[in-house]
């Protein structure tokens, strides 16, 4: 109903809204449901088809299916270009009453070498990945690495990442420095030539890697927890637009029911006040 009820109404007869479901094809995944549902879509327009639904014989008679133009995918059907790109939405219902609605966008052609920028700014951290046949050899090939930034002082960060990862092979001994500005990263390729830690300095030397521990974060009532926003927030433009755009949504809805913004309370500034289910499950 909520279906007809929106996106059904803006359509007719000649393009309805076509409904289909992943769960007649590969049965319920539990907790890999909601993603088997964006992956089944992604395939869909990588090549152009409605995938069928299977299993369905008329559609339910619970359903007021004259509400709105939404029909069930009984056959697959061709999705063709047209003057805009693709779109589907894609629903997961929790059995904790936590409920997803996912509006995915056919993503745009890939960017050929020839129409990249060759200065793109530099957001955040940039790894910088290097590889080598032992520790010597990883060394060397930091120190390399530095002495190039040096001797070429028009490079940008970002520039010499992608190269990296983009026509180097990938040897068996790997390291990686994190930087945001080439000070940075200068002293952490010096310090991995040296073979020495320092911040923002990763290395595996051909095993697990060597320093770090693993925290498993498990979802549900329990993954929130205060300023678990603050880094993206603060460091991508786009994340922070959209962040700040869905929780005035949020307040909008519970306006005389929350004391406080969401925002404000994601980001930490009332404390463990995001434990509570008004916050957890707006």
């Amino acid at each position: 109903q909520a279906l007809l009820a929106t996106y059904g109404q803006d359509h007719d007869a000649e393009q309805p809204l076509w409904l289909g479901s992943v769960k007649s094809n590969i049965g319920h995944t539990q907790a890999a449901a909601g993603v088997a549902g964006v992956i089944k879509m992604v395939m869909a327009m990588r090549h152009g088809v409605l995938p069928r639904t299977l299993h369905v014989d008329e559609p339910s008679p619970q359903v007021d299916w004259s509400a709105g133009h939404v029909e069930l995918l009984t056959e697959a059907r061709p999705w063709p270009e047209n003057d805009r790109p693709r779109r589907a939405a894609v629903s997961g219902f929790g059995v904790s009453g936590t409920n997803a609605h996912v509006i995915l966008e056919q993503a745009p052609e890939p960017v050929t070498g020839e129409q990249r920028a060759d200065s793109a700014p530099v957001v955040g951290l940039v790894p910088l990945a290097v590889s080598g046949r032992g520790s010597a050899g990883l060394a060397g090939q930091a120190d390399r690495l530095a002495s190039y930034l040096e001797e070429h002082p028009d490079l940008e960060l970002t520039t010499v990442a992608r190269s990296l990862l983009e026509s180097r092979g990938q040897l068996p001994d790997r390291g990686v420095v994190l930087a945001a500005d080439r000070e940075q990263a200068m002293a952490g390729l010096r310090a991995l030539g040296r073979g020495e830690q320092a911040p923002g300095v990763i290395t595996t030397e051909g095993g697990p890697v060597k320093e770090g521990r693993l925290a498993v974060l498990f979802t549900g009532q329990g993954s929130q927890y205060p300023g678990m926003a603050q880094t993206l927030t603060s460091t991508f433009p786009v994340f922070r637009d959209a962040f700040e755009e869905t929780c005035a949504q949020l307040d909008a809805h519970l306006t005389g029911h929350a004391p406080h913004p969401v925002a404000d309370v994601v980001l930490g500034e009332h404390g463990d006040l995001i434990h509570q289910t008004l916050y957890t499950q707006p």
